[in-house]
């Protein structure tokens, strides 16, 4: 993948502005707006150098979440029976429920602040752990954020999707230095939802789970501790961000005005 500038820092440099260990909680199955708050909670405990930097580990039960950008067309029926919650991340709408593993990062970063260098790490550490599990070819398209399978690689599941796939999505928000929000992963979760909505606000490409990609039931257990070590491993610069990229495509956000908040 081509930059759109050089990182501020070294790819082998830490972009956290600690040293020491990060703390992974693990809660289950959790409501979404109560772990929105606990995010809050903590980002400004961490901003403070109340709290150490923190992996959240998590499911959510079924929910819509709509970004700064979602657009009016990308919004399910208002009868539909799963909720909506409008939230301060970036990008359009998407879904999260059980079977997905949500990874919410709240780490301090290193000044100056680089949320470029931020999301292409976040990307290589799901790439790393992705490939790991056996889907080899999950890379990036250029213009698009998330991890992606190409429409080349054929799914072990024959009910898998036949276009350039989308495994994990991502939507991020930095404040006073520390981020928030975080990655989705999607794993044996249904994918009967994203029907009722424009995902990421993309309709030329479709969505996958690790599951359906190889054929056999990837829990959200399973794919945690590759993620989670893949994670510390990429914001520490031991794990370098690399040319992943196998196509682009239009950025869905660019242009669009942000919601009103």
């Amino acid at each position: 993948m081509t930059a759109p500038r050089d990182p501020f820092f070294p790819a082998d440099k830490s972009i956290r502005a600690s040293s020491a260990p990060i703390e992974v909680r693990r809660l289950g199955v959790v409501d979404y707006r109560e772990t929105w708050a606990l995010q809050a909670d903590l980002a400004a405990k961490r901003a403070a150098d109340e709290v150490p930097d923190t992996f959240l580990v998590l499911e959510h039960p079924s929910t819509f979440t709509a970004g700064k950008r979602t657009q009016p067309e990308d919004m399910p029926d208002p009868s539909y029976p799963v909720p909506v919650v409008t939230v301060d991340r970036g990008g359009r709408i998407t879904w999260h429920g059980e079977g997905q593993l949500v990874v919410y990062p709240i780490v301090k970063l290193a000044e100056p602040v680089d949320v470029v260098d931020y999301v292409r790490r976040l990307e290589e550490a799901i790439i790393e752990a992705v490939r790991k599990a056996g889907v080899t070819t999950a890379g990036r398209i250029d213009g698009r954020s998330g991890v992606w399978v190409p429409a080349t690689t054929e799914a072990a599941d024959p009910a898998a999707p036949k276009r350039d796939r989308k495994v994990a999505a991502l939507g991020i928000r930095i404040t006073r230095g520390v981020t928030m929000h975080g990655l989705s992963l999607n794993c044996d979760n249904t994918l009967e939802h994203y029907n009722h909505i424009v995902a990421c606000g993309i309709d030329d490409a479709d969505v996958t789970t690790m599951s359906l990609e190889l054929g056999r039931d990837i829990t959200p257990d399973s794919m945690e501790p590759l993620l989670i070590d893949a994670l510390t491993r990429a914001l520490a610069g031991d794990l370098i961000v690399a040319d992943h990229s196998f196509g682009s495509a239009p950025d869905p956000s660019k242009g669009l005005r942000k919601r009103p908040s």
